[in-house]
């Protein structure tokens, strides 16, 4: 070979091995950095953590499965049951799978792709295709092939690459909804479950009173018989005792609608579901939920998790976009048999083959690459407002529920010293009345106002318990990490693109 070829070849090869040493280029930028303070301790953590109940801790308790933690055996039974037949969490897991499969998708542009073709070709050439004379009357002919052809895009700029990291990051950000979906419906179904309990409660506790307004207003009609009250009285006992039948009849369509929400969350028609009244007593312990360190927050919620996949995801987008304004560069080939007879189609004469090394560059588009990069960007900076955003959610939803869980301790304080007084003041008020001391008018009043302040007390109860579920939602369905130093003044945060001040 003489120099000038070789020259001539070196040449060729330049632009190629230009190409080849530009490979190590990153066109995905770095992660983005949301910059949020994060505070050393929860404002609220201090009030909720009252020792107004005696309860079982819950730091040793399963992670995962953090309503064990209430040791209810009905309870633990219903979540087993709505993750079994829950159509919101068939639909997340379905969703879930797809990512999965796209992220599957993406990793197959890593390798070559070879297929296998068979097939037969009859044509018809026209004198002048051939090279004949105007009027050569030119046969048509069948070709016969089969061969394996192969394509495999080098990587130079990283597109593939960048699509595989955003299918990554789509499936890891489907993973932390489906935990998220997943955790709500947890807690759905727990709060669902103490919020019929309560109403079964309330039913209850209206049932023995209404028992009690008709004895009374069978005793007060005999006493009218005999001569010693009014008849007012007996007007205000009949009164008390249809308000006490209304009020419970609402309370039973009340249950009624608890108990239908509940058949919904387990996946069940209303009609068939049945729930067996359980009513929520005074003695019931919750676990007692310890906040722990804010910085350890962002670990464990996965909503917090999906955005920040989501974030990812947006990143890797960006080098996606970017890669397609460079060379792609693109080794194909083929090979195989080709006849005109189909008998002579795996002859070795028949053999035939065909390779290339393609390299494209866009030169004009319009400004459709351009574009794609900029929409690709402000993707970015919304995935990004979009993190900063579920955090600083994350954080409130926190604080909102230890300070319902403080408001629900002071409440319950108050409310037990009310309520001793209440029965007492009823107690000398049935005694005062008997002994005709003081009105039926009288009786009824501090009969009413210890209804109320029972019927509050088993609201509170129910609250607390929806508090209690509340804040294990809003800590991610876990507590880890809860028991850490709070004397440190500093904690470093491990989830990344956040910096804590």
């Amino acid at each position: 070979m003489s120099t000038h070829r070789i020259k001539r070849t070196h040449l060729i090869f330049v632009p190629l091995m230009a190409a080849m040493v530009m490979a190590g280029c990153t066109t995905a930028p770095a992660l983005p950095e949301a910059h949020i303070t994060v505070p050393d301790q929860f404002k609220e953590a201090a009030v909720a953590q009252g020792s107004w109940k005696s309860a079982q801790p819950a730091e040793n308790q399963p992670r995962g499965q953090w309503w064990l933690a209430f040791n209810d055996a009905a309870l633990n039974q219903l979540q087993q049951q709505a993750q079994e037949a829950s159509p919101t969490l068939a639909a997340a897991a379905a969703r879930l799978k797809a990512a999965r499969a796209s992220l599957d998708v993406s990793r197959a542009d890593r390798w070559p792709q070879l297929n296998l073709n068979a097939g037969a070709t009859r044509t018809k050439f026209s004198p002048a295709q051939q090279g004949y004379a105007a009027g050569t009357n030119v046969a048509p002919g069948t070709v016969w092939n089969a061969g394996l052809g192969a394509s495999y895009e080098i990587d130079l700029f990283q597109r593939v690459a960048n699509s595989v990291n955003a299918a990554q990051a789509d499936a890891q950000a489907g993973e932390a909804t489906y935990r998220s979906v997943l955790l709500a419906l947890q807690a759905d179904v727990a709060q669902a479950y103490y919020q019929l309990r309560m109403r079964d409660a309330e039913v209850a506790l209206l049932r023995d009173t209404l028992l009690l307004r008709e004895q009374t207003s069978h005793l007060i009609e005999r006493r009218y018989a005999a001569g010693d009250v009014s008849e007012l009285d007996v007007a205000r006992a009949r009164t008390e005792t249809s308000t006490t039948r209304a009020e419970l009849q609402g309370l039973q369509g009340e249950r009624a609608l608890a108990e239908h929400t509940l058949a919904l969350l387990l996946g069940q028609m209303p009609s068939n579901f049945n729930f067996a009244p359980s009513p929520l007593t005074p003695d019931v312990q919750m676990p007692q939920v310890p906040a722990g360190l804010p910085s350890s927050l962002l670990e464990r919620r996965p909503d917090v998790a999906a955005a920040q996949a989501g974030m990812m995801a947006a990143t890797a987008r960006v080098g996606q976009a970017r890669s397609a304004r460079f060379p792609a560069l693109t080794l194909t080939a083929q090979g195989g048999y080709a006849s005109y007879e189909l008998k002579d189609l795996f002859d070795w004469s028949a053999r035939s083959w065909l390779s290339s090394l393609v390299m494209s560059l866009p030169l004009f588009d319009g400004g459709r690459h351009a574009a794609n990069v900029v929409r690709a960007e402000s993707l970015l900076d919304e995935s990004v407002a979009d993190y900063r955003q579920a955090v600083l959610g994350a954080f409130g939803d926190v604080e909102g529920k230890l300070s319902s869980l403080g408001a629900v301790r002071a409440q319950s304080e108050s409310l037990d010293v009310a309520l001793v007084a209440a029965r007492r003041s009823a107690e000398l008020a049935g005694k005062r009345y008997k002994a005709g001391e003081d009105s039926f008018l009288t009786l009824l009043d501090t009969q009413r106002n210890l209804l109320a302040i029972e019927r509050q007390a088993v609201q509170l109860r129910g609250a607390w318990a929806a508090s209690t579920v509340g804040l294990i939602r809003a800590l991610g369905g876990d507590w880890s990490n809860a028991q850490s130093d709070r004397g440190e003044a500093k904690v470093a945060v491990s989830a990344p693109m956040i910096i804590a001040h």
